[in-house]
């Protein structure tokens, strides 16, 4: 039997890739299948440093008509894709591994590994405790425009891990494993034949039940085993575990609540998708009920429970029957409500149950009848895991945050201070702007409620309707309300006013989004100024919370001068709060890839400074990430353990602060990648049409791969453009521009500078600087000069080409410099799973952007050709799958 570890993963890829290539034979016959595999060779010899096969590969894919071509592509995306789900699987059989061996050391970043360290370096057991039954962690799903996948193949992916997984049991007979082949087989040719292309453009609606699946198909079940584990993994260190309602970790949404820039999400589509969230929740639980009533058949109870239910034979299956009728009411209630019926529930047998202490309480009586009849074992099954999903889920599994850009509040509070006769309020300075907003908060905001009924612009009315939705909607579906693009006090007193006036109570707590390098840089002293208002300190109390975006901030001063910038904000942030007697809370709006804050998730909070993680943080997960890290039970598992175990360490160990002479060298870093980065970026006449000509960006508006369009506001410029977009253009030419940018001029200006020993004592001993610097570095593994100059050959005119020679000088200049101060001769030579999964992948990408290429070119030249725009579409699916993710 083979010791490497990883021999596993290498026979599921083997055995996904021959029954792809069965599959090949069978539905689309031999000489597809032989062209396949010729490009594979072909491709594979050229990643060897073949350029003669570089060029037959080129010619050959260039050549073939797209009706052939397309079919090619699919095949390589295809087995990228059976590769990922392999991979991921990979991940869980690891875990298993560490679970199964008794003397094996306990898995990095695992409860028990962490509770051993922290507890060897002088936390106390009470501590330690103390800190995880105080946990508030939230994980925001969210929705965005590369999310390319469709929901159909989704499922069919997850069921090939199921069989994955089902083929590693050790008692399988001859005969099992020759079903569960054959199963696969099946899976494989049905995703094949299924159509990957959405020819309708999602809605919000439809983005907000996609992302109900994820807690239908593994976040219901993983969630009550993640706090199994955590609770026996404390008990075995501090000698007592989990309190029933504890719940470290939630979930919120901005599925359907997300609006700033989407002109879809509408206040209508915001109720229904509170409406959906809440079906789903009655759904699961009634189910949960129902498995609950069948096993409790004791007919023992305390005098509690015999009293509650007049003596009933079996006094729990008694309670719990009409628990579950009035579960089933409030799912009937809101399939009515989702149907446009008024009256609500009128004439239900049942009432429908909306609080959640109305479900607690006789899920608290069965376990104390349990525990005080001899049962406590009975009470820890199912009805434990029943007690801390309510914990967790509530009784909407999210709380949905609502989300709006600054400026319009401002243009609809000044329509509002127009019809009041008080002027305009978007011409008023700031103090001007605290004088109207706090007098109407304290003493008149009943004028200000007579005001939103008057006759306003289209875009006035929707901001106003969205605050009125929000007070019919019942408090416990709504998280936040998150202000993008914020800069002052007043977008947050903005939004209070605008709550009191529409009637939102109790009021959601209102959030500050710093986003570009100009506001994190300011965050701590707008912040200051806003606790410093009385009225606003007596509002919150001493619970403040602020979200800090790294899309945005990437993409105006580069990678790492966002990380910087982000660094030094909730430095300021937690400054400002903390002298002032107040708890923070940071939201970090992460995106999955390294241009927009990706990255390991442990690594990431690990490197945030001291202080600014509390017991408490908030973050999105979004897109296809949710897919990654919670599509599979396994992975899920390890995912909640991973953000469980890295907000306690940065809790009880928080990282040092960096020495001042790290500060200055770091901020003379971040001074010469950012000019490097907008010198290039915004400051360079022809680079946008560089841009819009050497990748895809153009044509990602048009495919149907999100609700939300791909630019805030009218234009073609870089500034109009969102994050992702941005992201995703470059990823798909594998240049990956956004992630390196700028990094060869800082390190270069360190070199002659005489200071190479300062940045690589950074690299050795602070954690923020080794972080960002590994998370380039692989980033730069991924990138691909030669595909991207394919790109440029056929879609860019000649006189941008010197642009591009500009840019792969640049990008082979950051690799050189990274190499040089990480020690290494081969990027990702310290990670080498990481850099075979990269190399092997390689060859299956590049005919794939070759073909996109092609159709990119011909598309350009035949507009509209619906044939070429499924084709590009197929592509983007393609490359996404062999770059792990979507930008």
């Amino acid at each position: 039997m083979s010791t490497d570890p990883h021999q596993p993963l290498r026979d599921d890829v083997r055995l996904l890739g021959s029954l792809l290539g069965d599959t090949l034979r069978a539905l689309e016959g031999e000489a597809l299948f032989e062209t396949v595999e010729g490009v594979r060779a072909l491709s594979k010899a050229a990643r060897e440093g073949n350029a003669a096969a570089f060029a037959r590969l080129d010619t050959t894919l260039r050549t073939l008509p797209v009706e052939h071509a397309v079919p090619v592509a699919r095949a390589f995306a295809h087995f990228l894709t059976l590769a990922n789900i392999a991979e991921q699987h990979h991940r869980v059989r690891r875990r298993h591994d560490y679970l199964r061996t008794p003397d094996a050391p306990p898995q990095r970043a695992s409860f028990d590994d962490t509770f051993r360290r922290l507890l060897a370096a002088g936390v106390t057991p009470d501590e330690l405790a103390q800190t995880v039954h105080g946990l508030r962690i939230e994980l925001v799903l969210t929705a965005h425009p590369t999310e390319v996948v469709r929901r159909t193949l989704r499922q069919r992916q997850r069921r090939i891990a199921e069989l994955l997984a089902y083929r590693d049991r050790r008692d399988l007979t001859v005969p099992q494993r020759e079903l569960a082949e054959q199963a696969l087989r099946r899976e494989i040719t049905a995703a094949w034949m299924t159509d990957e292309v959405r020819r309708e453009r999602p809605t919000p609606l439809d983005e907000a039940r996609s992302g109900l699946v994820v807690f239908e198909q593994t976040l219901w079940d993983a969630v009550p085993r993640h706090l199994r584990a955590l609770d026996r993994s404390l008990r075995a260190a501090c000698g007592r575990g989990l309190p029933a309602d504890a719940a470290p970790i939630r979930f919120g949404s901005w599925m359907g609540g997300d609006r700033d820039g989407n002109p879809t999400v509408t206040p209508e589509v915001t109720e229904r998708a509170c409406l959906l969230a809440r079906w789903m929740a009655a759904h699961l639980y009634a189910e949960e009920v129902a498995a609950l009533r069948a096993e409790l058949s004791m007919r023992e109870g305390n005098a509690e429970l015999r009293d509650r239910t007049g003596g009933a034979y079996e006094p729990y299956r008694a309670l719990l029957g009409a628990v579950h009728r009035r579960l089933r009411a409030t799912r009937a209630c809101v399939e009515r409500l989702l149907r446009g019926d008024a009256d609500e529930c009128a004439g239900d047998d049942a009432a429908p149950l909306w609080n959640a202490d109305e479900l607690r309480a006789p899920l608290e009586l069965c376990r104390r009848s349990l525990i005080d009849t001899g049962a406590e074992v009975v009470a820890d099954g199912r009805l434990l895991d029943l007690l801390r999903r309510l914990a967790c889920f509530g009784l909407t599994l999210v709380r949905l945050d609502l989300r709006q850009e600054a400026s319009r509040h401002t243009e609809a509070l000044d329509a509002v201070s127009r019809a009041l006769g008080e002027g305009s309020y978007a011409a008023f300075d700031e103090g001007d702007r605290h004088a109207f907003l706090l007098r109407h908060l304290t003493t008149d905001a009943h004028a200000v409620t007579r005001a939103l009924d008057g006759s306003f612009d289209p875009a006035v009315r929707d901001v106003i309707d969205t605050f009125r939705t929000a007070a019919r909607i019942r408090p416990d579906a709504l998280g936040a309300y998150v202000i993008s693009m914020a800069t002052e006090p007043s977008d947050v007193l903005a939004v209070e006013l605008l709550q009191a006036a529409a009637g939102v109570r109790p009021p959601l707590r209102v959030v500050p989004l710093f986003e570009t390098v100009g506001d994190l840089a300011t965050a701590g002293a707008t912040v200051s100024r806003l606790l410093d208002l009385p009225w606003y300190r007596g509002r919150i109390g001493d619970q403040q919370e602020v979200m800090i975006g790294y899309s945005d901030s990437a993409k105006d001063g580069g990678r790492l001068a966002a990380a910087w910038a982000l660094y030094t904000a909730q430095e300021d942030v937690v400054a400002a709060c903390r002298q002032r007697g107040v708890r923070i809370t940071l939201f970090h709006g992460r995106g999955g890839t390294v241009g927009r804050g990706g990255g390991p998730t442990h690594l990431a909070i690990q490197s945030q400074p001291p202080g600014s993680v509390e017991g408490a943080l908030r973050v999105t997960e979004q897109g296809e990430m949710i897919d990654a890290k919670f599509g599979l039970p396994g992975v899920a598992l390890r995912t909640l353990e991973l953000y469980t175990t890295a907000v306690m360490e940065a809790t009880l160990r928080p990282p040092t602060e960096p020495r001042p002479a790290w500060r200055r060298r770091m901020q003379q870093l971040v001074d010469a990648s950012r000019d490097a980065y907008r010198r290039l970026v915004y400051e360079t006449p022809d680079f946008v049409a560089y841009f819009r000509a050497a990748t895809p960006e153009p044509e990602l508006g048009t495919l149907a791969i999100g609700s939300r369009p791909a630019r805030r506001a009218r234009g073609t410029g870089v500034e109009s453009l969102r994050a992702i977009p941005w992201v995703f253009a470059w990823t798909q030419v594998r240049l990956m521009l956004p992630a390196w940018l700028g990094l060869r001029a800082a390190l270069q200006e360190a070199e002659s500078a005489g200071a190479h020993e300062d940045v690589l004592a950074m690299y050795r001993e602070w954690p923020l600087f080794h972080s960002t610097i590994d998370l380039i570095e692989m980033v730069l593994a991924k990138a691909s000069p030669d595909i991207a100059a394919e790109y440029e050959k056929r879609l860019v005119p000649e006189r941008l080409r010197p642009l591009g020679a500009a840019l792969h000088v640049e990008l082979a200049d950051a690799m050189q410099a990274v190499r040089r101060l990480t020690g290494h001769a081969r990027l990702l030579e310290h990670n080498p799973v990481l850099r075979r999964s990269i190399d092997v992948r390689n060859p299956y990408v590049d005919p794939i952007n070759l073909v996109q290429a092609e159709i990119l070119s011909r598309l350009r030249q035949a507009h509209g050709d619906a044939r070429l725009h499924d084709a590009l579409l197929i592509t983007v699916n393609g490359i996404a799958a062999g770059m792990r993710n979507t930008g």
